[in-house]
């Protein structure tokens, strides 16, 4: 079937990319290859993730190069501070918006006006995430927010957009990373929306779901497509993890034991992930 088997990896920064990368590892080491889904959803993250899933690099060196200090990427460091003001920002604009459209556009006008390091050295440390940077022929969707509107943006191969820009535009955290610019637009991270953007991926007969970080709307997604007849799984980080994040997901010093958990909390999670994604 067409629509049979769906992937969906959501936002957590540097931490939830190697969480995620190990709770994928973790389910191949025990033997549940979750990669071979019909489509995959990422969002800021877990976009980089899904994009690395798919450039033909085996998941074992892909887990390494999380957990290998050797064989790690240099990571841009945020400004002081940066993340925590975009937590205050969104929780003083949940006071006093309402519309979702509105909000997404409030912390575009936010995005736009602050002093981060240069869209080239961001996108630049998006590019060195991605082993190949054109898109798969496998269905890939990467999902932003126009800067401006506050309008939901799924990129995919038949988008006309660079695969580095689609994720360099999923993972520009207001605040924190600048807007990406794609052709005359500018996009904000799709987390912004909602961290797993779970109902863009309705319609699928299995989902499983990787959740990084917790998400406000993912238990009504997620029973939204159950009530549809769809099967689907959540795994969320547990305590271990939580622990391995610390308190700055953006830390490159998170990687390797968030890594580390992911793998373990993957294997855990095998048997009961089969029966998910093996039923007929």
């Amino acid at each position: 079937m067409k629509n049979e088997r769906a992937l969906v990896i959501g936002g957590g920064g540097v931490a939830g990319i190697a969480w995620a990368t190990g709770v994928l590892a973790g389910l191949t080491d025990a033997g549940i290859d979750v990669t071979d889904a019909d489509a995959l959803f990422g969002t800021s993250a877990g976009s980089a993730v899904a994009a690395q899933l798919t450039s033909g690099v085996e998941l074992p060196a892909l887990f390494q190069a999380q957990v290998d200090p050797a064989l790690q990427q240099k990571e841009l460091t945020p400004q002081e501070g940066a993340l925590a003001e975009l937590f205050a920002f969104g929780e003083k604009l949940d006071a006093e918006v309402t519309d979702p459209v509105e909000r997404l556009r409030r912390m575009g006008e936010m995005a736009l006006a602050a002093e981060t390091v240069t869209e080239a050295e961001r996108r630049g440390g998006i590019e060195g995430r991605l082993p190949p940077h054109r898109w798969p022929e496998r269905k890939l969707s990467v999902v932003a927010v126009h800067a401006v509107t506050g309008e939901t943006r799924t990129f995919d191969r038949t988008s006309g957009v660079d695969l580095v820009d689609a994720v360099t535009a999923s993972c520009a955290i207001p605040g924190v990373w600048p807007a990406a610019t794609i052709g005359d637009d500018r996009y904000i991270d799709g987390g912004i929306r909602s961290l797993t953007n779970l109902d863009l991926a309705a319609g699928y007969a299995r989902t499983l779901v990787i959740a990084p970080m917790p998400d406000p709307v993912l238990d009504v997604d997620a029973a939204s497509i159950a009530e549809c007849g769809g099967l689907i799984e959540v795994i969320t980080p547990d305590e271990a993890a939580l622990a391995a994040f610390g308190t700055d997901p953006l830390s490159p010093a998170s990687r390797a034991p968030a890594g580390h958990a992911g793998f373990a909390q993957g294997q855990a999670a095998a048997r009961e992930i089969a029966a998910l994604w093996t039923t007929a």
